[in-house]
């Protein structure tokens, strides 16, 4: 069984950025107030100052006002979304793409299911969350992976998961094998079990 992250692992950057950034393109006048505060969330959650709890808590609100703005138009933008971005998508993870692969990623369902449907992607465990009414319903990152997998597939062995982030660690101590990614740039940091380098 492989795992992969999905953003910055097999999608060249940070979904939820790019996507924050299309709907900026599509109304910067409504959207233009939110900036400052969407980038100070987003730099504070991942440099890890702020747990998810608290990004929802403080930042829910935000979400709810920002999809009353685009909810009737919002999965037709999901495609255009992905129609501008599909490039992103790595060629390392194009040369090396099985139908059987498993997705595990914070990115929301109604985002990445578009894009899994066009990869031949039929198995992805990620974040939920309402677009209508900008609910977050279930987050998928750090140990909630691991409890989202294990409640998915229950005590499965991963033989190879990968990834671009040290947040991943819970993962990587499930995995026989895993990967760290950088760009198109692949190394083993955990052969067989044992870690190879200290993360």
């Amino acid at each position: 069984m492989r795992v992969f992250d999905f953003d910055n692992t097999i999608y060249d950057g940070e979904s939820g950025l790019d996507l924050f950034l299309h709907f900026l393109r599509l109304d910067t006048k409504g959207v233009f107030k939110y900036i400052p505060k969407f980038f100070k969330g987003f730099i504070k959650y991942k440099n890890g100052v702020i747990t998810i709890d608290e990004v929802i808590n403080k930042y829910g609100t935000f979400l709810k006002e920002y999809c009353d703005g685009f909810a009737d138009d919002m999965e037709k933008e999901f495609v255009r979304f992905w129609d501008l971005n599909e490039h992103k998508i790595k060629k390392f993870y194009r040369d090396i793409h099985k139908a059987d692969d498993i997705i595990v990623s914070a990115c929301p369902e109604s985002l990445l299911k578009i894009m899994c449907d066009r990869l031949g992607i039929n198995n992805y465990i990620c974040s939920k969350v309402n677009f209508s009414t900008g609910d977050i319903q279930q987050i998928c990152y750090k140990d909630k992976k691991v409890a989202l997998f294990k409640e998915k597939y229950g005590d499965v062995q991963i033989d190879e998961f990968y990834t671009d982030s040290v947040s991943d660690l819970p993962m990587i101590e499930i995995s026989r094998n895993a990967y760290m990614v950088s760009g198109d740039q692949i190394r083993i940091i955990k052969k067989d079990g044992i870690m190879l380098e200290k993360i």
